[in-house]
């Protein structure tokens, strides 16, 4: 996550202004070596290049990365806001879950930190007036939408970065501040990721766990949440974000039944992914109430070609 310090220094540079460490000290009060620490996160990270004057000096410039542009756009729009003393790591890992209204503890239960953590991130913005309470819930006013894009952008950027350490063709599929589902393409990053531990493989490509293998096309997604044991209804949600199509819904289907996944359990879960309405029409299907149409939302298999998968995979 970009720390205080990381975004002092963009924004001393974000009018595209060439500095050398020793001007961004002055401009930051940052002591020097902190600065040259800052300054090497920030290159690694794409944020900043670097160049050389005479003798050798440092001198760097913001680059046109999406979270720079975002940042530009966010103090473009609210330049009397000193968004780099608001935002810590703490409030925009809160801020990413402001997108809709949201209970304290539900954001508490996903970051896995106390509710007061929670009330304490967010107070900077409280007391601003950034925030539109409803009810017991938060969320961002509609008026500061860009920080939520800032936010965004950052969270996505750490995933990425991340991941193209070890695979280069890395594309980040789904993400919040603690997680992340990514494809890659390429064999040789398949296996880099095969090797690290914080990385599982998801989606289509472990249903062979439950018994079922299917063909798959291209390489398998990989699942990042080092903390917590990836679950039947989380390989459920990662197949559906990859691919909603008939085929893939009917995949995830026979594991709904093969693990007898309980319904509030993946509701629960897809909530998460924007996807709880499409499980409550799985749901509804199983249990023979609705006959897919072309109008549905989600693509169901007919129920004859489904009974027959059913078949061939042996789930009862």
């Amino acid at each position: 996550m970009l720390s205080k310090g990381g975004l002092a220094i963009v924004d001393a540079l974000i009018t595209g202004r060439e500095a050398t460490p020793e001007e961004l000290a002055t401009d930051t009060e940052y002591t020097r070596n902190h600065i040259y620490h800052l300054l090497d996160e920030l290159i690694d990270a794409a944020l900043l290049r670097e160049t050389r004057r005479h003798h050798n000096q440092r001198v760097v410039q913001i680059t046109e990365h999406p979270v720079i542009e975002q940042y530009r756009m966010l103090t473009a729009e609210f330049s009397h806001v000193d968004w780099s003393e608001l935002l810590t790591p703490a409030t925009m890992r809160v801020c990413w879950y402001l997108n809709e209204p949201r209970r304290i503890t539900s954001i508490a239960d996903r970051l896995g930190i106390s509710r007061q953590s929670v009330h304490k991130a967010l107070s900077p913005l409280k007391n601003r007036a950034m925030l539109s309470p409803a009810g017991p819930e938060y969320a961002l006013s509609d008026s500061i939408q860009p920080l939520l894009e800032f936010i965004q952008a950052v969270v996505v950027h750490d995933h990425q970065n991340r991941a193209r350490n070890l695979a280069p063709s890395t594309t980040v599929e789904w993400c919040d501040p603690d997680r992340a589902l990514i494809r890659v393409q390429e064999r040789q990053d398949t296996e880099s990721l095969y090797a690290a531990e914080e990385w599982e493989v998801t989606g289509l490509g472990r249903f062979e766990q439950f018994g079922l293998q299917f063909f798959l096309a291209g390489e398998p997604a990989f699942w990042y949440a080092p903390e917590e044991t990836l679950t039947p209804a989380e390989i459920v949600c990662h197949t559906l974000v990859l691919d909603s199509g008939s085929r893939r819904v009917s995949y995830s289907l026979l594991l709904i039944e093969a693990e007898a996944i309980a319904q509030q359990e993946l509701i629960d879960v897809a909530t998460w992914y924007g996807l709880a309405d499409t499980i409550s029409d799985m749901y509804r299907y199983l249990a023979g109430e609705d006959e897919p149409a072309a109008e549905d939302g989600v693509h169901l298999p007919r129920r004859t070609e489904y009974e027959a998968l059913k078949e061939q995979y042996r789930v009862a």
